[in-house]
């Protein structure tokens, strides 16, 4: 047996990942290899490199491909299959990636190729992408340090190995302090309040955690866990005053005791930060990150995020002091707490919008979900999504694969879906990553291109015995959003994988197809096309549906305001904020709050620690981009709305320009020469301030 068929990371580009086979025990042998293998052959290109396409990016590509994937494949699985032995094996190979890595970003020979290729690019007769990607390559390695040299290239480069290794830690530490939390509850009064589902969830638990033997939903024991299908539910829907606090607490003290303290780490990550940047030449670390990116400057993100503060600040105020008065009149004593808030919204949402999340679950089957969620890509944009379980190796029994075709028939792209939670061994939230990206250079033999595939990963509620997944509708939206990142990967007409699907994409326009998708759960055909109850298959009855959209703007402002917060704390952090200095961490984040949370942290609050976004993430002085990009995404959706959503052929007609613009180009245009081209000008605030119901709040 060859190496290749023995070790499956080695396995061709164009091939799906034999994740059924992938052991910890092939992670060093192969990526040992493959970075020999990258870095005798990057010796080899800088001898002969030429300022040509094929004489510089293409060799490149093939060059970084094997490493690319099976690197890929590594860190996808130790988000979602977590374990020691695979933890180990990463971390004894990571310097050695990342090191072949600064070495590519620092090439002088590479990058001397490609500033004379940029100064050709109208001789080469290069097309847009081409041009966008050799720019990007000019300025990718300008911000690695290729113009460092001596002492400054030696210290730069121990900084990225060591960020790289924080970053692996922190996320680690963030998903040990998780799944070792655990509250099990074994009388009817500590569950009091809690929906059937959650109880039932929290039965399974305690059964997989040891706590019993055999549980069920209606004797317990339950045990109650961080991860956001329990907590969330938990948080809204206990009478038990004291057990919410217990939770809540834990839940903002994640990774900041013991080993799995996180504070340090973030001490020395904003060190390090800092330091990289002066070695650039920039002011701070919050000025390099924007270097890449959409924003023009530090001053245009707090423009936006003051412009938003400005009508969010006074109304999450009236919410609290409405909340306040709510909860008073409903027998609650004394302040309302962190612990009291998501208690008391729910109580007064069920009462102003006759409105229960248990009443909407039933109704949102996940496989309900997605027929209704796949005609909708079929109805927008001429795809057809199909159901391939079985063609490929999973790395999860309850993983899916689908393949999306083109209005021809003809496969366009795939997509595997991981849609519950799994708390022991899978990292929360969710997103989307690429398995592969459109390439003609990596097609398979007798193959024009090879086709996009994409990982979505959501932490959904999972099954219960004989009971399917039932959705929150927070659970409905995080799918439709998911999907629409995928989408920009896989209906991609780039050829090129440097700038196909999200590649290329400034991060702060990453977001809009993702935020786009979310406004079809408001949209009145959609929604209630994908819902039938799983036990009678009944749709979702109007009434509720009125009710839904009548809640959109329930304390909408105190949702954005709560992200505002998260937006300011992460660039004064990369900005402003001296590691060492007079003022700590926890005092900054006291600070900002004053101004930007209307209930302020408590003095004990240490959620920074697992804050994964800015410090295991790609969103380090770059959280202001769900807010940039939901002005981008308000605006797109608004040219529906515009047309006439009642309107199936303006629909179709519009949907098919969202396609050809914005999920097709990619990164092969800049995203504000994609947002005019779909829209035909400039965005503007307005549809986001309309849709979050904070438009015109003086005249109301």
């Amino acid at each position: 047996m060859d190496e290749t068929a023995a070790n499956p990371l080695l396995a061709a580009p164009h091939t799906p990942p034999a994740f059924d086979r992938i052991d910890a025990s092939h992670v060093e042998p192969a990526i040992r290899g493959l970075v020999d293998e990258l870095t005798s052959g990057l010796r080899a290109l800088e001898s002969s490199v030429e300022p040509t396409w094929s004489g510089l990016v293409e060799p490149l590509e093939r060059l970084v491909e094997p490493l690319r994937l099976a690197w890929g494949h590594v860190t996808h699985l130790m988000s979602v299959l977590n374990a020691d032995a695979l933890r180990a094996a990463h971390e004894a190979v990571q310097p050695a990636v990342v090191e072949v890595f600064l070495a590519l970003g620092q090439s002088r020979p590479l990058y001397d190729a490609a500033k004379e290729l940029c100064a050709r690019a109208d001789a080469e007769g290069l097309d847009n992408a081409q041009r966008r990607i050799i720019t990007k390559m000019v300025r990718d390695a300008e911000l690695s340090g290729v113009g460092l040299d001596g002492a400054e290239k030696e210290r730069f480069q121990a900084i990225q190995r060591e960020l790289a290794e924080l970053s692996t830690a922190f996320s680690n530490s963030v998903l040990d302090s998780t799944k070792a939390f655990g509250l099990t509850l074994r009388t009817k009064d500590d569950v009091d309040g809690l929906p059937q589902s959650l109880l039932q969830l929290a039965a399974q638990a305690a059964v997989d955690a040891g706590d019993a033997e055999t549980a069920d939903a209606e004797n317990g024991p339950w045990r109650i866990t961080l991860d956001y299908p329990s907590f969330g539910p938990f948080l809204q829907h206990s009478r038990s005053r004291a057990h919410r606090e217990s939770v809540y607490r834990a839940y903002i003290s994640r990774a900041s005791e013991g080993d799995h303290d996180n504070g340090p780490r973030i001490e020395r990550i904003l060190a390090l930060r800092r330091e990289k940047a002066a070695l650039l030449g920039f002011a701070s670390f919050a000025d390099l990150s924007l270097a890449s990116k959409m924003a023009p400057d530090v001053a245009g993100v707090r423009q936006l995020l003051d412009e938003l503060r400005e009508k969010a600040w006074p109304a999450a105020q009236r919410d609290f002091a409405d909340l306040t008065a709510f909860a008073h009149g409903h027998g609650h004593e004394g302040d309302l707490r962190h612990w009291d808030v998501a208690f008391w919204a729910e109580r007064l949402r069920e009462e102003r919008f006759d409105l229960r999340d248990e009443e909407l679950r039933p109704y949102f089957p996940l496989e309900r979900v997605l027929h209704g969620l796949f005609a909708l890509a079929e109805r927008l944009f001429d795809v057809r999504v199909v159901a391939a379980d079985g063609d490929v190796p999973v790395w999860h029994k309850d993983v899916r694969y689908f393949r999306i075709l083109g209005a021809d028939g003809a496969p366009r792209a795939a997509f595997y879906l991981d849609p519950y939670s799994r708390p022991a061994e899978k990292r929360g939230g969710a997103w989307m990553d690429e398995c592969h990206a459109r390439s003609r250079l990596f097609a398979a033999p007798g193959q024009g291109v090879r086709l996009p595939v994409a990982h979505l990963i959501c932490n959904g509620t999972p099954p219960v015995g004989a009971i399917p997944s039932r959705m929150t509708f927070r659970e409905v939206e995080t799918l439709f959003h998911e999907f629409g990142h995928g989408l920009q990967h896989m209906l991609t007409t780039v050829d090129h994988e440097s700038a196909a699907g999200i590649s290329g994409v400034e991060w702060d326009a990453v977001e809009l197809p993702s935020q786009f998708m979310e406004n079809w759960c408001y949209h009145e055909p959609t929604l209630i096309g994908l819902t039938g109850h799983y036990e009678t298959g009944e749709p979702l009855p109007r009434a509720m549906f009125e009710k839904i959209v009548a809640a959109r703007t329930f304390r909408a402002s105190s949702d954005t305001l709560r992200q505002l917060h998260f937006g300011y704390l992460d660039l004064a952090l990369h900005h402003e904020f001296e590691p060492g200095g007079d003022e700590s961490i926890v005092e900054l984040q006291r600070r900002i709050g004053a101004t930007t949370a209307v209930l302020p942290p408590l003095a004990e609050d240490r959620f920074l620690c697992s804050f994964g976004h800015i410090f295991a993430g790609g969103y380090a002085a770059g959280y202001y981009s769900y807010k940039w990009a939901e002005v981008l995404s308000a605006d797109a959706f608004a040219a529906f709305e515009e047309a006439g959503l009642a309107d199936e052929a303006a629909v179709r007609e519009t949907g098919h320009r969202f396609r050809d613009t914005v999920l097709a180009l990619g990164g092969s245009e800049h995203p504000m020469d994609v947002f005019r081209a779909f829209r035909g000008r400039e965005p503007s605030t307005e549809a986001l301030l309309a849709h979050t119901g904070l438009l015109n709040l003086e005249e109301r």
